[in-house]
């Protein structure tokens, strides 16, 4: 089957499997799991090739639904991540997360142009996410801190049945799927894209807004302010040296996002000016352990508002 796959030039790149990467939350706690294999049976969520298809039930005891891998493998490897939650595989966390405390780029592109394209130089190659081991030490603090080592098999649940959204589902306690209603906010709003290439991902941006505001980085409530503070730099850094490490360590940032750094060498410190209050807020949560400046760990804190100018006194009028 595998050589007439070779000869056929319309199936060239497309991926078979004999197992899926999965983690230890979507393979549930059964040991014992039946697993269907299908050849062919989707294209991948994100370089849309045809791949093999795994599904299971991770706990039909437990209640669980039945779920599936919903990315080929040589995606999954790129990332480093599962091939049906699209979570790190050695975090457990989203690749937004991840990239975000390690300072890497997404490699992956998103055209569909180039996808397909990036795929099969890809296939069949050792990948991962081998660059987190030059990443600052402030990133795998970061990362050590935030990350889910215990499985989660609540994320396994049957889905919502839109029939008892609607008040007319007849099942009763026999209905397979839950009895509850939806919950609205930007958390009910994720797609695979978005989780993928870490753009734009909701539950990453919660936990990391959660995690920023532990280590005392919560939003100003001021939105004028989009100045990050930095402390305790290196007798030897410069305004140019400064603004160089700022940059390395923000890739999901366009380099124009800073405006410019002011940096105080009397005393050892740094104002770091975005040009907007959103690429401040994702520099805040990046080095909300701190950001490492030749082996310096620097302090980061919000900037002040300044203060407005006092009134002018009103001019006396002759009458």
């Amino acid at each position: 089957m595998a050589a007439a796959v070779k000869r056929d030039i319309n199936k060239a790149g497309w991926e078979q499997s004999d197992f899926p990467i999965l983690c230890e939350t979507c393979l549930g706690p059964n040991p014992y799991i039946r697993m269907t294999k299908q050849e062919y049976g989707k294209t991948c969520g994100t370089c849309a090739r045809p791949y093999t298809v795994f599904r299971w039930n991770p706990g039909q005891a437990s209640g669980s639904r039945f779920k599936s891998t919903v990315v080929c493998q040589t995606c999954a490897k790129v990332k480093n991540i599962c091939q049906t939650c699209l979570l790190d595989l050695e975090y457990g966390l989203p690749t937004q997360v991840r990239d975000t405390a390690l300072g890497l780029k997404n490699s992956a592109p998103t055209s569909a142009v180039n996808r397909e394209y990036f795929a099969q130089n890809h296939d069949g190659k050792d990948v991962g996410a081998d660059d987190s081991r030059k990443a600052a030490s402030a990133g795998k603090e970061m990362l050590k801190q935030l990350a889910r080592t215990d499985p989660y098999y609540k994320r396994n649940r049957a889905q919502i049945c839109s029939f008892f959204v609607k008040g007319n589902c007849t099942r009763g306690e026999e209905c397979p799927y839950r009895h509850e209603m939806p919950s609205d906010g930007p958390m009910a709003k994720q797609n695979i894209q978005d989780r993928y290439h870490g753009t734009s991902d909701p539950v990453a941006r919660k936990i990391l807004g959660q995690h920023a505001d532990s280590q005392g980085l919560k939003p100003p409530e001021d939105q004028s302010v989009m100045s990050l503070f930095l402390t305790s730099l290196p007798d030897n850094a410069t305004q140019e040296s400064v603004r160089v490490v700022a940059v390395n360590s923000l890739p999901f940032l366009e380099p124009s996002a800073i405006r410019n750094v002011v940096h105080v060498a009397k005393t050892r410190c740094a104002f770091v000016n975005f040009t907007s209050r959103i690429s401040a807020e994702r520099a805040a949560e990046a080095w909300a352990n701190g950001l490492d400046v030749e082996g310096t760990r620097l302090g980061v804190r919000w900037g002040k508002p300044k203060k407005a100018a006092p009134p002018k006194p009103a001019e006396e009028i002759e009458v």
